[in-house]
């Protein structure tokens, strides 16, 4: 325990929201890209500072990096929040059913605000990625049913269509009615239409290149530069 037993709500609220928004900041491909291979990503292919465009900009073993760098942000957001919430919670509900909801809670709370920071860093001049690595992470910490929906429609539509983007969007038009059948709770499930909102959000270019035919397809080869 952190022993912040009797912190107001607010605060805790506030604290893990700060907490969670800068361990988002910490962007794996621009991290990599910018301060390892001295070439900002961004600079490159499409313009985003996520998994798919480094991949396509530079591959190589770096990749990995990236990755692993998304994945730990997001896991050590969700696991303080917890921490934070489970030192907390018992002072401001006492009812029987207060451990699982304020569980919950802190899991989508802090995921909204490690995806908010990846999506808009404030030490990258809010120029992020679009959240689906780290969000991916997030499910599967979150509930093993929400993860097998999101990553389960992931996997199929990409690997059917080698679109990238098209699974991306089923993650987040998905993980709202996932969450709602896993918590039905009405606070839990807005939490989750913000967050899948956000995400469908950032990929609004792709869907109209999706639209009208132009998207690019995924593929185990590096794109030339001013491909996207």
């Amino acid at each position: 325990m952190l022993g912040l037993s009797g912190i107001p709500l607010p605060l805790l609220i506030g604290l893990t929201a700060v907490i969670a928004y800068f361990c988002g900041c910490f962007n794996g491909a621009v991290i990599v890209s910018k301060y390892i291979l001295r070439n900002d990503v961004r600079k490159h292919g499409s313009g985003n500072a996520g998994l798919t465009n480094f991949f396509r900009t530079f591959g190589g073993p770096l990749t990995f990096v990236v990755i692993l760098t998304d994945v730990l942000k997001a896991v050590v957001a969700i696991l303080v929040a917890r921490e934070l919430f489970t030192a907390g919670y018992t002072d401001f509900l006492s009812a029987a059913d207060a451990t699982a909801f304020w569980r919950a809670f802190a899991d989508y709370w802090a995921a909204l605000f490690c995806l908010l920071g990846h999506m808009f860093p404030c030490m990258f001049h809010f120029k992020g990625g679009k959240g689906i690595l780290s969000g991916g992470t997030i499910a599967i910490m979150i509930d093993w049913r929400i993860a097998l929906v999101v990553w389960g429609g992931f996997l199929i539509l990409t690997i059917l269509t080698r679109y990238v983007s098209l699974g991306s969007c089923w993650a987040g038009a998905s993980f709202p009615f996932a969450t709602w059948f896993v918590y039905q709770d009405l606070v839990i499930t807005l939490l989750s239409i913000v967050i899948g909102g956000l995400i469908l959000w950032k990929h609004r270019t792709n869907i109209q290149r999706l639209l009208n035919g132009s998207e690019s397809k995924f593929s185990f080869h590096r794109k030339k530069e001013g491909q996207s």
